[in-house]
């Protein structure tokens, strides 16, 4: 199937080639064996998570709720300081920061968040102008300069810089959410991370932003993370998705042949709840969802699965590296045996 993944290169603001998404460049973000531990006494909510994002590259984040995706984006802002493992962002350690080093990592503006919901995200007492150029202001950016940069950033996402003068309720769903993007890209980060960008939005608006997204990250050449619970979503603009579930991810790759071959079988799972995905392998979903007895030491997936043996429920499952990176002990045995006859057309 054609899932409308673009690929390729970047592009910088002034239309120059940025980087070869295939080439030996070094990528934007690098995770490595992130563990995340949470509340008291402490719980892990992350282990072991692998992750590359390089420029102009989309790199979705998928998984149902509780998955651990914010907090894995909230590690990668700095906010939260990881038990284990390294995030580095273009370069910089950022997991190795402490106080004064990373307030000043995070006034660079290298990386930058648009939350979910862009009326709770958004002062509703400031102007557009002022929302989208606080971050300059706090730099120190002198006024001019700022409201130039505030103008671009607006006409970039798409909404006529006369909006400035507005106030977030005097905006629509798909203005406020394109004013959150202008927000983030007004210092150019090197990294854009999208935590559920579209859900609060209608159909048409969510088309619409994730469209821009993928406009914006051939035009500037940025790394974008998108994190959704929703696979289909990234259908059309995601290079790459990594399937998280209870913190682990089980399965990650180009997103176009991961909804192809699923090699997971909770991937197998969530490319079925995808209603937009069309000629994509069909699987007996009601065996898939059918729990099945066993411990909690080996795969996470084990209590769900109905493929899960004694070894599934007590050993950690072997992580197949590559192109496609599973950590599952049947791949390849469990999707034939899953699957049932597609229908002619």
């Amino acid at each position: 199937m054609s899932t409308g993944v673009k690929g390729g290169t970047g592009r910088d603001p002034n239309g120059g080639v940025g980087p070869d998404l295939n080439g030996g460049d070094a990528p934007l973000l690098r995770v490595r064996g992130l563990g995340v531990r949470l509340g008291s006494p402490a719980v892990p909510v992350l282990e072991e998570v692998d992750l590359t994002v390089r420029a102009g590259e989309i790199v979705g984040i998928v998984g149902e709720t509780g998955s651990g995706k914010t907090t894995l984006a909230r590690t990668v802002m700095g906010l939260l300081t990881p038990a284990a493992g390294s995030v580095e962002v273009d370069g910089v350690a950022v997991s190795g920061l402490r106080g004064a080093a990373l307030r000043a990592h995070r006034r660079t503006g290298k990386v930058r968040f648009v939350f979910q919901d862009p009326l709770r995200s958004l002062d509703p007492d400031h102007t557009v102008g002022a929302i989208v150029g606080e971050g300059l202001a706090i730099a120190g950016v002198p006024a001019a300069e700022r409201a130039r940069r505030v103008r671009h950033a607006l006409e970039l996402v798409g909404l006529d810089p006369a909006l400035a003068a507005r106030r977030p309720a005097q905006l629509s769903g798909g203005q406020r959410q394109r004013v959150s993007i202008a927000r983030a890209i007004v210092s150019e980060p090197a990294l854009l991370i999208c935590d559920e960008p579209v859900s609060a939005l209608d159909a048409s608006n969510r088309n619409h932003i994730l469209r821009l997204l993928d406009e914006l990250r051939e035009r500037l050449g940025t790394g974008v993370v998108v994190i959704s619970h929703d696979l289909g979503s990234l259908a059309g603009i995601a290079d790459r998705v990594a399937v998280l579930y209870r913190g682990r991810i089980v399965e990650e790759g180009p997103i176009s042949e991961v909804f192809d071959d699923p090699r997971h079988p909770y991937t197998a799972l969530l490319v079925a709840s995808a209603p937009r995905v069309r000629g994509t392998p069909r699987h007996d979903l009601a065996r898939l969802r059918a729990p099945s007895t066993g411990g909690t030491g080996g795969c996470v997936f084990a209590h769900r699965c109905p493929f899960a043996t004694g070894a599934c429920a007590a050993v950690p499952p072997p992580v197949t590296r590559g192109e496609r990176t599973v950590a599952c002990h049947h791949t390849g045995t469990w999707s034939e045996a899953a699957r049932v006859p597609v229908p002619a057309e």
